[in-house]
């Protein structure tokens, strides 16, 4: 054996990237972009990106059924999509898929799906839109955890609750319209809201539109009220 061929095969290659090294200890240690990349694969952020990658190419080109995970970690878009995922995490968003499709059919630009105006805008269309039973449960499951963290009953949140705290959950969408127009302690806060907590309630909570959905979903609203009071809301 030469001594070229010798040194050779005591090389050490990185299967991501190619780069080679002299010691195996050296290799362990390396990270280059897409060994990261492939580190970080289980992170639920990933996930979620790389679910709004598939959904990307479906909805774009028809079919996503080939593309693999080592196709998104070498991605040009991959960081774009990644970002989205934990975006979507940090705000704990509402309803990903239902986001990603109205993104989609908006034809928003990649590089703005992680901004704060853009989930804004879907968001004040998704509570809109969305199934009455989904509105309930969330503000419900809200209202449990406010419960846990103040030992109050979950159902006096909106009469006892910080009213800073309601104005963020209601712009937030963890509690609907569905909840606060349909139950006696909801009609109370919002009597009762402060000039900054109308500024930042009202846009959510426009009293035209859903005069008008209560009025075209009866049925929906007389089973949310009643709902609401057997609840103690």
């Amino acid at each position: 054996m030469t001594a070229e061929s010798q040194t050779k095969s005591e090389m050490y290659a990185c299967k991501y990237c190619g780069r080679e090294f002299r010691r195996e200890s050296t290799l362990a240690v390396h990270v280059c972009e897409q060994k990261k990349r492939f580190q970080e694969e289980k992170e639920v952020g990933v996930q979620i990106g790389l679910q709004a990658y598939l959904r990307f190419y479906t909805v774009t080109q028809g079919s996503a059924k080939l593309k693999t995970y080592t196709d998104f970690a070498k991605s040009p878009y991959y960081k774009a999509f990644v970002k989205f995922g934990r975006y979507c995490v940090d705000i704990n968003a509402i309803n990903i898929p239902k986001f990603l499709d109205w993104l989609l059919k908006q034809n928003k630009k990649i590089d703005h799906w992680a901004r704060d105006t853009v989930y804004d805008e879907y968001l004040l269309h998704y509570i809109r839109i969305e199934a009455l039973q989904d509105a309930l449960e969330r503000g419900i499951e809200y209202s449990i955890k406010w419960g846990e963290d103040t030992g109050n009953p979950p159902h006096d949140l909106l009469r006892y609750g910080n009213e800073n705290r309601v104005a963020f959950a209601i712009s937030t969408g963890r509690i609907s319209p569905w909840l606060m127009f349909n139950s006696e302690s909801g009609q109370d806060y919002l009597a009762n809201m402060n000039a900054d907590q109308t500024k930042i309630v009202m846009p959510w909570c426009d009293p035209d539109f859903w005069t008008k959905k209560f009025r075209d979903y009866p049925a929906d609203q007389a089973y949310c009220e009643q709902i609401l009071k057997q609840a103690g809301w």
